[in-house]
Parts: structure tokens; sequence; C-alpha cells
């Protein structure tokens, strides 16, 4: 995976301008239910809103302590959805980068009488021959059939001593998107388009699934009992009110419940997980599901057959 798609920064102005346009997309109930706590927040702030309306139309009430109210509301739910959706940017925009670094790539192809044109990497064909010179990208998979060089393989392996590359034997498969150091190849392209290396990580990003781990699940269902019971417990506070001859504003019944519930970890528990997931990404390490990640908490010993590579000693 290329260097600059690994460290993206969070602040990148792309991520965080989708990342804003998810917030409000995220406010569709359907999705917001699945978060049992934020979908409470989110009921509180669109019922605190139209008490809001009316108040303002009316003349009536507290409007200005009303839409406070209803502001720190909104900006809950869309801060806790901004959170997810930063999360979940990152990861696409691991992809996206490692796309554009396939098509931004350009090979030097060779014609009939060993003649060189420029052209994209996305357009040759298995069986094409390229011509690869020291400092350029290897534009696609393929063979040595000719000179030797060394390449850096880093972006993919995560080794970082350059290794011998030459034609014939064992060493004469390269990479698409790995860096040759010093000398010149010729190589003859084994993948078409859609099959190569690079194409089979960005999949493996893309599809990295988003499931919610054992830990998580245990969470999620103690938070929706909390919220459950604070809820019987505000629901019940306007009755006792009524008998005591005074009455509770909505309003303020809503910031109680809101204060009450485990709002914080309610937002960022799904933020959590992505997260986690796109931190082992910038380390070069893909993993498909949150529950890989939980799980390997829990390893101690690590087996490696005779074609595993270490890539970090320590002992």
């Amino acid at each position: 995976m290329s260097e600059r798609a690994r460290r993206l920064s969070i602040w990148d102005p792309g991520i965080v301008t989708q990342a804003i346009k998810d917030s409000f997309r995220k406010l569709d109930p359907r999705i917001q239910v699945k978060n049992p706590v934020m979908f409470i927040v989110e009921a509180g702030s669109l019922l605190t809103t139209i008490i809001f309306i009316q108040e303002l139309t009316s003349g009536a009430g507290r409007p200005l302590f009303t839409g406070q109210v209803a502001f720190w509301l909104w900006f809950t739910v869309l801060f806790a959805n901004f959170a997810e959706a930063m999360a979940e940017g990152r990861g696409k925009a691991q992809a996206d980068t490692l796309r554009k670094t396939k098509t931004e790539t350009v090979a030097n192809r060779m014609t009939a009488g060993d003649r060189i044109e420029k052209v994209p990497a996305a357009s040759l064909r298995k069986g094409d021959l390229v011509m690869v010179h020291a400092g350029e990208f290897i534009p696609a998979d393929g063979d040595i059939i000719e000179g030797v060089a060394s390449v850096d393989e880093s972006a993919i392996t995560g080794e970082s001593a350059p290794v011998i590359r030459e034609s014939g034997g064992d060493r004469s498969a390269v990479t698409g998107g790995t860096r040759v150091i010093s000398d010149w190849i010729k190589v003859r392209v084994t993948s078409d388009p859609g099959h190569t290396f690079l194409d089979r990580m960005i999949a493996l990003v893309e599809g990295a699934e988003r499931q919610k781990t054992p830990n998580e699940i245990a969470l999620n269902i103690l938070l929706a009992v909390l919220t459950l019971v604070f809820l019987l417990v505000v629901v019940t506070l306007q009755p006792f009110a009524y008998y005591a001859g005074t009455e509770i504003p909505i309003p303020v019944l809503v910031s109680l419940l809101v204060c009450l519930i485990p709002t914080t970890i309610g937002a960022l528990i799904s933020a959590i997980g992505i997260a986690g997931m796109d931190r082992l990404v910038q380390h070069n390490v893909l993993a498909m599901s949150g529950r890989a990640v939980e799980a390997a908490g829990d390893i101690d010993t690590l087996l490696l057959d005779k074609t595993g590579t270490i890539t970090l000693g320590n002992r």
C-alpha cells in the first residue's frame, strides 16, 4: 500500500466535506434506529424543535430556552454522525487513493521495433511489454524477461529493504505499484485490469465488513436497557408534577433524559470500532471485520509457515 494511502490526514478536506454530508444523511430514522441511544436523542431533538416553532409563532412559553435546548440536541446527534462518518470516510479514502495511484501511473509500453510509447497503466493488457527505469513505478503485475534491478516492495510487503528482481528463476515476478530503485527491467504484463494485486487490495479495503463484535453487541444491549429505564423514570416525573400542582416543560424533560442516558458511549461506539480497523490499515494490516480485530487482542502465539514473512521482529 502506498505511503500516501497509509498516511491520509484525518482532516483531509475531501474526507471532512463528505463526512459533513453524511452527517445529515444519517439523520434518516431508518439509520438512527440501529443505535437506540441516538435514536432517542434525535426523537427528542425533533420534539423540542416542534415546540420551539410553536412557541415562536404563539409568543407563549420560553422560546429562547427551548431553542437553545433544540440546538444542542441537534448538535449532539450531528456530532455523533460526523464522528462515525469521519471514521468511515478514511477507509473509503484509502481505497480511492489506491485507485488514483493506479490510474495516475504512466507506463512505457514497447511496440513493434522496440519503440516506446507513454500510456496510462490502466490501458495495459496481459502480454504487453513495458520498460521500467530507475525511479519509476512498475505499472502492472508481470514477469521480468530482461534485465535485473533493485525493487522497493515496502508498499506491498512492508519490508523496508529493497529486493533484487531479475529475469529467469523464481525472482522474476514483480507487482504493480512497487518502485524500481536502480537499473532497468523489461516486464511482460501477466494480469488484465481488474485482476492485479492492487485491484485485489482495493477490493479488500472496500469489502471490509463492519460487523458488530460480541462485546459491542453486549454493550449495545446494556445501553438500550439503561435508556429504557431512564426513559421510564423521566416519563413518570410528569404525573408526579401534576399531583404536586405544577408542570414540567417538555424541553426540560427531554434535556434531563439526554443527560441521564449514556449518550457519549452510544454516539461513539461505532466510530471507535471503525477507527480501529482504519488504524490497522495505516500499518499495512487489512482487517476484514471488527470481530477479527477483537479476537486479535487475545492472541499470544503466532504460527508462520515457510512462506510467512516477519516484517518486524520483537522478542
